[in-house]
């Protein structure tokens, strides 16, 4: 638990920087200056953008949406690249922002953008690990408040036009499923055979939403 802050920091200090870059040529939140940034647009990602399944994870509009999100962030990155290390959390952060895009991407047609797709996947992580250590009473009482309130998340999400329910339950989906991915075999239940299931469950999903939008037919 005294590993340094690394990947966190460097996150934090991505998302300011592009947030400032966005401000002055524009502003965060007018829709051209998102669509360049690399903010999540159907239109874009069908035609073979596929970045904009990663992009949108540092983008943010307007510093309130920077703020909550850069705050939840810090808090939460450091207590998962703490117990994780730096590589598990990096990967466990970028997997869940992409199923996050991805699955919004197949159901929204709106506009979007935001670490909150990442956030989601990490709060996962506890409930994942919870499964993988029932005996550990300290990662399964945090398993349970994590699933309280993504529950709690999920139900206000539906009373709000301005929130990306698909996005925040794909990253749920992304950060579960990875967690077993990069889990060694040593925990109950998951052999490699498991990790390996996980692994082709992520593409998968991933790769049917991309192919059903006709990506691939762009790339050949």
């Amino acid at each position: 638990m005294n590993k340094k802050l690394i990947m966190t920091w460097l996150f934090l200090l991505i998302q300011i920087i592009v947030f400032l870059l966005m401000e002055l040529q524009g502003g965060s939140q007018y829709t051209p200056v998102l669509i360049q940034y690399g903010a999540k647009f159907a239109p874009a990602i069908a035609l073979g953008e596929w970045w904009r399944l990663i992009t949108p994870i540092f983008l943010h509009i307007g510093f309130t949406h920077l703020l909550v999100n850069s705050v939840t962030l810090y808090f939460l990155g450091s207590m998962v690249e703490q117990t994780l290390g730096h590589f598990k959390f990096t990967w466990l952060y970028l997997a869940g922002g992409i199923m996050g895009n991805a699955l919004s991407y197949q159901f929204s047609e709106s506009i979007s953008a935001g670490a909150s797709t990442s956030l989601f996947g990490l709060f996962a992580v506890f409930i994942a690990l919870a499964v993988l250590y029932p005996d550990n009473h300290y990662i399964s009482a945090l398993g349970r408040q994590y699933r309280t309130l993504i529950i709690v998340n999920i139900v206000m999400s539906l009373f709000s036009h301005s929130v990306d329910l698909w996005g925040h339950l794909g990253g749920i989906l992304g950060g579960f499923i990875a967690t077993f991915m990069i889990m060694s075999g040593q925990e109950r239940g998951n052999s490699l055979i498991n990790r390996v299931l996980a692994l082709v469950v992520y593409i998968g999903i991933v790769g049917f939403i991309l192919l059903n939008h006709g990506i691939y037919n762009t790339l050949l």
